[in-house]
């Protein structure tokens, strides 16, 4: 259930890159945190260079303006060596595939709950799956002991 924000300055990647990098980070999505084929959400955006302010060097990373900022709102709970490699992948991906510099490729992950999440209807449908999942396991538990 990650939500993808790519935010860009304008015309630094063109449509079709565009495409090529929704679907490294939907494949290093599925690969390293187990997310479903079909559940794809991203939206990217490019800014003007006034909307678009970054350190060039902050942490001894030496960014261009071919940097790419990649917001991704997903569910808790992943461990600190999953997000490690997740990033790592990323980059690497991202440079080998596309020429994307490595120092280019800026990750925030932002966690949320199932309860903070509606995928339309109105409804917390995360939430009520996990409910109907602690449901029926308490019913397997009870059959199994009787």
């Amino acid at each position: 259930m990650p939500f993808v924000r790519v935010s860009y300055l304008e015309n630094q990647y063109e449509s079709e890159q565009l495409t090529q990098i929704s679907r490294v980070v939907m494949q290093v999505l599925i690969q390293h945190f187990d997310v479903p084929e079909d559940d794809c959400f991203q939206v990217f955006h490019s800014h003007k260079a006034s909307e678009f302010v970054y350190s060039r060097n902050y942490l001894n990373i030496e960014r261009s303006d071919g940097l790419i900022y990649f917001q991704i709102t997903l569910k808790s709970g992943r461990s600190t060596e999953k997000k490690t490699s997740f990033y790592s992948k990323l980059a690497e991906l991202l440079s080998n595939e596309l020429k994307i510099r490595k120092e280019d490729v800026f990750v925030m992950l932002i966690e949320t709950e199932f309860e903070d999440w509606t995928f339309g209807n109105g409804e917390a449908q995360m939430l009520q799956r996990m409910t109907k999942k602690v449901f029926f396991s308490k019913i397997e538990e009870t059959v199994k002991e009787k």
